[in-house]
C-alpha cells in the first residue's frame, strides 16, 4: 500500500520558496542559529597533535628497550616487531577517532575530508601491525633457535592472548580487502557497513593483547597506564559522539515521520517533525546520520542531506533509491520515530570567499544545492549547473530555479549520459566565463566531482574556493 501523500494537502508545501514561512528576517533568512563557522586552524592544531603523540609513542617504545635486550639473539627484530606494533595499533585509534563524527572535526574538513585522512590512513595501521606479527615471530623464532612456522604454533598454543591477537589480524584484513574500491562497489552498503563494525572488536582483542604480551608494556608500568589512558579517550570518544550524544539529542528532538511523498520515480521526500527544532543550529548544505526505528531499519544510519533548510517544527529530506535502505524510505508510515546524528559537513555558506557563487549538482547532489541556495544571500548571483540522466531526474528542480531567479542567477540544465553530454570543464567554460573570480560548489557522485574540481582548476579556480561533497555509500 503506497504512503505517498496527494500534493494537495502535502506539509511538504511549506518548504516551497515561495511560502511564507515563519521566523525570516528581512534577507530571508531563518531565525534558527547557523551552524558555527569553520576554524581551520583547529584542523592544523589536531594533525600536530596527532603527530606529537605518534613520535611520543614511539619514542616510549625506544625508552623500554635496553642495549643487552637488543643484543641478545632475535633482539633486534622483536624490538622492530614492538615499534611496528605500537605505530599501527596508534595510527589505527586515531582512524577511528577521524570517523567518530567529532562534531568540530566534521566542521573543519567535512565528511568527504574526514573519508580522505581515514582513506589515506588505512594502509598505514594494517602493513604495519601485519609488519609486527611477521617481526614478533621471527624474533621469538631466533631467540628459541627454532623455525617460524614451529614458533607461529608454540604461540598460539601457549599464549591465549597470541591467538586472540591472530583473529584481530585476520578481521583487519579482511576490513582492508573489503575497501579495496573495485570490491566495495560489489558489496551492499549494509554488508560493508557491518564487516567495518568489527574493527572495534578487533582493536578490543589486540589491546587485551598488547598489555599481556607486548614487549613495550611487560615490566613497563609507565607505558601500560600511557596506553590505557590512550584507549581510554579513544573509546569514551567513540561513545560520547556516535552513541551519547545521537542518543541525547534524539529524545530532545523527538522526531516522527509525518508524510512521504514522491518527487521523481524513486526519489522521495520524507518530512519528519520535532521538538526545539528553532534550536537546531544548522547551515545549508549539511546532513545528518538518519536512523528510522522500523524493524528493518533501527540497525543502521545513513547520511542524508536536508533538502531545505529547517521550518520548525519540520525538516525535510530527499532520498534516491540507490540500496536496500534508501528504497525502504518511500514506504515509511506517519508516526515513524526517527533518530539522528548530526548536523554534519562543511560545505556550507561559511567557507565562501567570494560574493558570487557557481554551483554544480549530479543526481541526488541537488539536495544539498537547494539547501544551500536558501542559505546564500541575495546578492551571490548564483550559476547552478544541475546535471541529471533524464529531465525526469531533475528533482527539485522547480524550488532550485525559484531559487535563483531570487538571488539574480542563472540555472542551467545537463541532460542525459555522461559519454553523451559535453565535458564539463568545455560547459564550465562557456557557461562561467567568471568562473575564476566566483567560489565553486559541487555536490554529486565521486566521478562528477572529480571531473568538476579538475576542470575548475583548470580555469585559475584557487582551491581555497573549491568546495565539493561527495553523494556516494
Amino acid at each position: 500500500m503506497s504512503t505517498f501523500t496527494p500534493r494537495a494537502t502535502r506539509v511538504a508545501d511549506l518548504f516551497d520558496p515561495n511560502a511564507e514561512t515563519p521566523g525570516r528576517d528581512r534577507r530571508g533568512r531563518l531565525g534558527p542559529p547557523k551552524a558555527p563557522r569553520p576554524r581551520p586552524e583547529l584542523g592544523r592544531a589536531a594533525a600536530v597533535i596527532a603527530a606529537a603523540g605518534l613520535v611520543a609513542v614511539i619514542v616510549l617504545g625506544i625508552a623500554t628497550e635496553t642495549s643487552s635486550e637488543l643484543s641478545l639473539p632475535g633482539g633486534g627484530t622483536t624490538f622492530i616487531g614492538s615499534i611496528t606494533g605500537l605505530a599501527g595499533t596508534y595510527l589505527a585509534l586515531i582512524m577511528v577517532l577521524v570517523i567518530a563524527r567529532i562534531p568540530v572535526l566534521e566542521r573543519i574538513i567535512g565528511q568527504d575530508g574526514m573519508m580522505k585522512v581515514h582513506k589515506w590512513l588505512s594502509p598505514w595501521p594494517l602493513s604495519l601491525i601485519f609488519a609486527h606479527a611477521v617481526f614478533i615471530t621471527v624474533g621469538y623464532a631466533q631467540a628459541a633457535h627454532s623455525g617460524t612456522w614451529a614458533e607461529i604454533g608454540k604461540l598460539i598454543d601457549n599464549y591465549p592472548d597470541v591467538l586472540a591477537a591472530t583473529v584481530a589480524l585476520a578481521l583487519m584484513v579482511a576490513i582492508g580487502v573489503a575497501s579495496i574500491r573495485a570490491i566495495r562497489e560489489r558489496m551492499r552498503r549494509e554488508t560493508w557497513w557491518v564487516l567495518h563494525l568489527y574493527m572495534y572488536l578487533a582493536l578490543a582483542l589486540s589491546f587485551a593483547h598488547a598489555l599481556a604480551l607486548g614487549p613495550a608494556f611487560v615490566g613497563h608500568p609507565l607505558t601500560r597506564i600511557v596506553w590505557s589512558l590512550i584507549w581510554a579517550a579513544t573509546a569514551g570518544t567513540v561513545l560520547v559522539y556516535r552513541v551519547g550524544m545521537p542518543v541525547l539529542r534524539s529524545l530532545r528532538y523527538r522526531l516522527e515521520v509525518v508524510e512521504v511523498s514522491e518527487e521523481a520515480p524513486g526519489v522521495a521526500s520524507i518530512v519528519v517533525s520535532g521538538h526545539h527544532l528553532e534550536r537546531l543550529a544548522f547551515s545549508g548544505g549539511q546532513f545528518f546520520a538518519w536512523r528510522f526505528l522500523t524493524p528493518g531499519l533501527w540497525w543502521q544510519a545513513h547520511p542524508y542531506s536536508l533538502s531545505a533548510l529547517p521550518r520548525p517544527p519540520y525538516l525535510r529530506l530527499t532520498v534516491k533509491a540507490v540500496g536496500d535502505h534508501s528504497a525502504a524510505l518511500a514506504k515509511l508510515t506517519p508516526g515513524t520515530k526517527v533518530a539522528v546524528e548530526g548536523p554534519y559537513g562543511a560545505v556550507t555558506s561559511h567557507v565562501k570567499r567570494r560574493q558570487k557563487v557557481a554551483i554544480v549538482a549530479g543526481g541526488i547532489g541537488v539536495t544539498a544545492t537547494r539547501c544551500l541556495l536558501e542559505d546564500l544571500g541575495r546578492d551571490t548571483n548564483p550559476v547552478v549547473i544541475l546535471r541529471a540522466s533524464s529531465p525526469e531526474q531533475l528533482v527539485l528542480r522547480d524550488e532550485v530555479a525559484e531559487l535563483v531567479r531570487r538571488r539574480k542567477g542563472t540555472l542551467y540544465e545537463m541532460i542525459g549520459s555522461r559519454t553523451d553530454t559535453p565535458r564539463m570543464g568545455r560547459e564550465l567554460r562557456r557557461l562561467v566565463p567568471d568562473l575564476a573570480r566566483r567560489d565553486l560548489y559541487v555536490f554529486g557522485p565521486p566521478g562528477l566531482v572529480e571531473d568538476v574540481v579538475e576542470a575548475g582548476r583548470v580555469l585559475g579556480v584557487p582551491d581555497g574556493s573549491l568546495h565539493r561533497e561527495v553523494f556516494s555509500w
